[in-house]
């Protein structure tokens, strides 16, 4: 691109910026409805909720509760178009629990998926600060915007670690089904929903046949337990320990809606703007921050990205699922796992 209209389009691009941060100080004057203690709870700031996203998560909440799918005091909302990673071992705060007859907002923070990088076939991965790609095809590991209400919690083994206390601990982690509709109607399909970010790293299999979870050869996974509330996810929201503790408490027994923001709409209209250097309409909106550092998102819709998933995993076959491997002699208090 000649050097002119590289200058013309980084200007553009800054001037776009510039007049969604103006329309979305301009949204948040217009809320009509919004107690005045929330109100304060509104902007581009760290740990407030964008307007628009706001609109959308309480007429969510609002037409669920009038067609009797929910009951439940709070409600949920993300902005997924807002950084995540700050540095420094900060986390931005962009998932929302609201609850407005309680007058009680709270902003914790979440991950967004990661996508993934298919050997250059087609690159739809995403960094750790920013989303640049999102979609709602299967196996994509992307997250996806729009309507969703919460389903039931339920509980997996994933094996023992070393506890910080001394002694060995079972890591059992809950997971929060979303149903969806629209864009988001195979969310029960794509396995999509929240948990929190911990996993068990180096696993191997170590005998102790007198656990209830051994296997029919008397072992069980055994691994070391990693926070990874910092990164991303496969597609599903992740948050903190303790996030996760509180939202999935919130509705124990008692669903809810979640509205994720961006929609494809969305998207697609601010990959437009950027491209045209064009003026955002007033209801425009992605964190500027974000879209300084992404230049442009995308949407990758299921009947585009699901085909190329196909071709490549005929292309690829993935390997026989093998065993963990036997946990060797104990080393450092983790059997068979050296720091």
């Amino acid at each position: 691109m000649p050097f002119g209209l590289r200058l013309l389009s980084c200007a553009g691009l800054g001037v776009l910026i510039a007049l969604m941060s103006a329309s979305l100080s301009s949204l948040a004057a217009a809320q009509v409805g919004v107690p005045t203690w929330l109100e304060a709870h509104v902007g581009e700031g760290e740990g407030k909720i964008a307007p628009v996203v706001l609109e959308r998560a309480r007429a969510l909440y609002q037409r669920k509760r009038s067609e009797g799918a929910v009951r439940n005091p709070c409600y949920f909302a993300m902005d997924a178009t807002r950084p995540h990673d700050l540095g420094g071992s900060r986390l931005g705060r962009r998932f929302y629990i609201i609850c407005e007859a309680e007058g009680s907002f709270r902003a914790i923070s979440a991950g967004h998926g990661g996508g993934r990088d298919l050997d250059g076939v087609a690159d739809f991965s995403n960094g750790r600060r920013c989303a640049k790609n999102f979609g709602n095809a299967m196996d994509s590991e992307l997250t996806a915007g729009g309507a969703y209400v919460t389903g039931e919690t339920t509980a997996s083994f994933k094996g023992y670690y070393r506890a910080s206390a001394g002694g060995d601990a079972v890591f059992m982690r809950a997971f929060l089904k979303f149903d969806g509709e629209g864009e988001t109607a195979n969310a029960r399909e794509r396995a999509i929903g929240g948990h929190a970010a911990v996993l068990l790293r180096g696993v191997c299999r170590r005998r102790d046949p007198e656990s209830p979870h051994a296997d029919q050869d008397g072992y069980v996974p055994f691994g070391k337990l990693v926070n990874y509330a910092a990164g991303r996810s496969d597609g599903c929201t992740s948050w903190s320990p303790s996030g996760a503790e509180t939202v999935i408490a919130t509705v124990k027994d008692d669903p809810t809606t979640l509205y994720i923001y961006p929609e494809s709409r969305d998207i697609d209209a601010v990959a437009r703007a950027v491209e045209a250097g064009q003026s955002p309409s007033r209801a425009l909106y992605w964190n500027a921050a974000c879209l300084k550092d992404i230049g442009a998102p995308r949407f990758w819709r299921k009947e585009t990205l699901e085909p190329i998933l196909a071709r490549y995993r005929a292309a690829h076959p993935a390997p026989p699922p093998q065993p963990a491997p036997i946990c060797r002699e104990r080393i450092l208090g983790q059997a068979g796992l050296k720091d």
